[in-house]
């Protein structure tokens, strides 16, 4: 049994797809099928019922997948501790953000991670917190650098880095541009956009609403921010962003008693060692912050 099958077998597996896993694995589909093929003779089993396009695991194919996923987990942290014993920052660092933080916080983390460390290929998927964090806690991601879920979880470890206000926004010409409200409640009266109910963002934001026993009219839903913005800022409804993308196009509103803000940091699987490329983009980071809130209380 080799390596190579079982990424080809995983990648068969979670898309679907023969053609989806060669494009993912750059290879091409007969090599996947060959790689799997083999993978059956060694196992002695057929893994995948393949009708017409559609590719379904057999009841072998459940059984192998969770422990295949293990098995490369195990190889992955095995390859990260024998390299971290050499002290160089070095390999392939798979790093999940999400795009507001890419855009905002990132930058010259990145610009300075690279500077120092070019032997290191970064390896990052902008893709939402949520997901980001799901992939860590699969072994899929070292690191995720998100939004904090509001609650904890087993298997993953967290680090608070930046403290993210949020704010009430409307667009220039709403009714409530420049108003201080007395209760949440007289937001109901109007309709929201907001990320989706999956998002960390919008938990917080709904369980304030929930403490009070309110509902909000959420019409529009999207995951992404600077369209948030944009649709706030055409009149089409209220919303909650961070702070940071306050500009002429929006202008906020205050509701009397009540401030919101969310956590932004890292997380990692507590079960698997950190690279020594982990490590040093997770002190860059650091470092980063202690600097902001320095010039901070200096100001």
């Amino acid at each position: 049994m080799e390596i190579a099958e079982l990424k080809a077998f995983i990648a068969v597996a979670e898309l679907g797809s023969f053609s989806q896993a060669a494009l993912q694995l750059h290879l091409t589909q007969p090599a996947v099928s060959k790689r799997i093929n083999q993978l059956e003779i060694t196992l002695g089993c057929q893994l995948f019922d393949r009708i017409g396009r559609q590719v379904a695991l057999t009841e072998a194919g459940r059984d192998l997948l969770p422990r295949a996923n293990r098995i490369l987990l195990e190889m992955d942290d095995m390859r990260r501790s024998l390299s971290n014993l050499n002290g160089e920052v070095s390999g392939t660092l798979k790093i999940g953000t999400s795009h507001h933080i890419g855009l905002h916080r990132l930058p010259p983390i990145l610009k300075r991670f690279t500077q120092r460390y070019p032997q290191v290929f970064l390896d990052i998927q902008f893709i939402d917190s949520e997901l980001a964090f799901d992939l860590v806690t699969q072994g899929k991601l070292e690191l995720g650098i998100v939004t904090l879920p509001p609650d904890q979880h087993s298997n993953v470890r967290t680090r608070a880095i930046w403290q993210d206000q949020l704010v009430f926004m409307v667009g220039l010409e709403h009714p409530l541009a420049g108003e201080t409200l007395k209760d949440l409640e007289q937001l109901t009266n109007h309709p929201a956009i907001l990320p989706s109910m999956t998002t960390f963002t919008r938990r917080i934001v709904e369980s304030l609403f929930q403490q009070k026993k309110l509902r909000i009219d959420v019409p529009i839903s999207t995951n992404y921010l600077e369209t948030i913005k944009m649709m706030t800022s055409i009149g089409l409804g209220w919303t909650v962003l961070p702070k940071t993308m306050l500009d002429e196009t929006v202008t906020p509103f205050n509701v009397k008693g009540v401030q919101l803000e969310r956590t932004l940091g890292v997380v990692y699987h507590e079960k698997h060692s950190l690279s020594n490329a982990a490590r040093a983009i997770l002190d860059l980071i650091t470092q980063a912050e202690q600097s902001s809130e320095g010039q901070s209380n200096y100001r």
